[in-house]
């Protein structure tokens, strides 16, 4: 390179004397010597490359706190690169298995499964080399190295007794900070959902009076929880933003039963009855920043029906209606569609992370209840049937749609005193094989609720603490517990031999943050 420079050179005096020689006029010089001056500049550039080695010009997610949503970042390079280099070079600190795949200068890199909760990362290239005329001729890079971070493992559950009795209170396992209550002593928290990224809660409440608050008097608001920022910068910022409280619903007109919010945190769907008239009621739409309204079809008519869940795509709701399921748009001006019923079955449990398959119960008359997998193209396949008055309370994919850990009910061996015991398994849904996991005997109000990265299951579980020493009676309390699932599910029919944790909180209906 260095020898071709000199030539140019050499070439570019032996034009700039030719010109002297043939062009009389000094105007013409200066323009013809101009015009050669920036071609032979442009040759240089073009034959050195400039003097910038290869580098990543961009990140994507540099700095950033990533969630189970996120499965692929971008690698940007200014020069076109050799993958194989590239690929044999690129390490990450905490490893996160992924597959690469190019697309001219970018890189992008998906993980395999969700990145766990709580960690720092690195990424780190060098040695790499640019694409030109050749794997050994090119340029190696500069060396790269980038940081990003999953969100705090975290988790928010109702007080059950003292101070955080009916509050809601934030745990961050990530930062083992004390137990932070996000809700006021006045209000009687009765349930609560997550907006996305966990940023902000929505739930319902009553307020205390020294009578024993009534469901029927809920009203729904949202709280900040200062967790999960999308930044390290705004993460820094957080603590300004929790417990930041606002009443988004009143009760005065009508009565607040159950609610539901769509993936996308913009859409409420409330379960309200008219206070004057009972047969008025039915499911009502909250959108953010609008008045609440009545879930309507494409002609106007009300729509009825029983409980309901909103699908991942935030656009449809399915509801019990008669004796089956229906699927109706939630905006039936702008998200029109066929009504869908699915006469067959009576309860739809959940959706998987992308929306392709859903869990839902069908009641048969023999008293039992099967579990099945339906796909968004209609397919279905039965997973799970109970014995008689067995009962199914919920089932959850995890990241991969290979297991579903599910609530599961049974009746005891005695017969003549009727006794459910709920217990919690994982069905392999590959071989349709169920694994019991824990038994939890004499309840069913219990809560189950699977991580984000899918590797620890939440409940919690009734626990009668008794005081030989006192006279009074045993009391009853809920204990918040933890499954780690720090190990693959077996091939094979063998046990899986999983350890649950006491947490040492009393409380109900944990919930991870998102």
């Amino acid at each position: 390179m260095v020898s071709f420079g000199k030539k140019i050179n050499h070439l570019f005096r032996e034009a700039q004397d030719i010109i002297l020689q043939e062009l009389p006029q000094p105007l013409d010089r200066v323009a013809i010597t101009l015009i050669i001056s920036l071609m032979v500049l442009t040759c240089l550039l073009f034959v050195g490359g400039g003097k910038t080695n290869p580098k990543v010009i961009d990140f994507s997610w540099q700095d950033k706190n990533i969630g189970a949503e996120d499965t692929a970042f971008i690698l940007n390079f200014n020069r076109p690169m050799n993958h194989t280099t590239v690929e044999k070079n690129l390490t990450i600190e905490p490893s996160l298995p992924g597959k690469i795949s190019w697309a001219g200068r970018r890189m992008a890199y998906t993980i395999l499964e969700s990145a766990p909760y709580g960690n720092q990362y690195t990424v780190k290239l060098s040695g790499a080399k640019e694409r030109f005329y050749g794997v050994d001729q090119g340029e190696v890079m500069q060396p790269f190295q980038g940081s990003f971070k999953s969100r705090d493992r975290a988790f928010v559950y109702i007080g059950f007794e003292g101070e955080e009795k009916g509050r809601l209170v934030l745990i961050n396992l990530s930062k083992e900070q004390l137990p932070i209550l996000l809700t006021p002593k006045n209000l009687e928290v009765i349930d609560f959902k997550f907006f996305p990224e966990g940023k902000k809660i929505l739930f319902s409440a009553v307020e205390k009076y020294d009578e024993v608050p009534s469901l029927l008097e809920q009203k729904i608001y949202t709280v900040t929880t200062g967790i999960n920022s999308e930044s390290l910068e705004e993460e820094s910022k957080s603590s300004e933003t929790v417990v930041k409280i606002e009443k988004i619903l009143d009760n005065v007109d009508y009565q607040n039963l159950k609610f539901d919010l769509s993936p996308d945190g913009k859409v409420i769907i409330i379960q309200r009855i008219n206070r004057q008239d009972v047969s008025d009621g039915g499911p009502w739409v909250l959108e953010l920043g609008k008045e609440p309204r009545p879930l309507t079809n494409k002609e106007g008519k009300i729509q009825k029906g029983g409980d309901f869940l909103i699908t991942p795509d935030s656009k449809s709701l399915a509801i019990l209606q008669g004796e089956g399921t229906s699927i109706v748009p939630i905006n039936p001006e702008t998200d029109a569609g066929d009504l869908i019923f699915l006469p067959k079955f009576g309860r739809v449990l959940s959706f998987s992370p992308d929306a392709s398959l859903a869990t839902m119960v069908k009641y048969n008359q023999d008293g039992t209840r099967a579990l099945y997998i339906v796909t968004n193209q209609g397919d279905e396949e039965e997973v799970l049937q109970t014995p008689a008055f067995g009962d199914i309370i919920s089932a959850e994919f995890n990241q991969a749609k290979t297991i579903l850990y599910c609530l599961l009910t049974e009746l005891g061996n005695d017969r003549s005193e009727y006794q459910e015991k709920s217990y919690i398994a994982a069905i392999d849904i590959k071989r349709k094989f169920l694994r019991p996991l824990i038994i939890l005997p004499n309840q069913r109000e219990v809560n189950l609720d699977l991580s984000p990265d899918g590797l620890v299951l939440l409940f919690d579980q009734i626990v009668t603490i008794s005081n030989p020493e006192e006279e009074e009676e045993n009391r009853k309390i809920n204990r918040l517990w933890m499954l780690p699932l720090d190990s693959k599910i077996p091939e094979d029919d063998s046990p899986w031999k999983l350890q649950p944790e006491e947490l040492g909180l009393n409380g109900f209906n944990p919930q991870w943050t998102p």
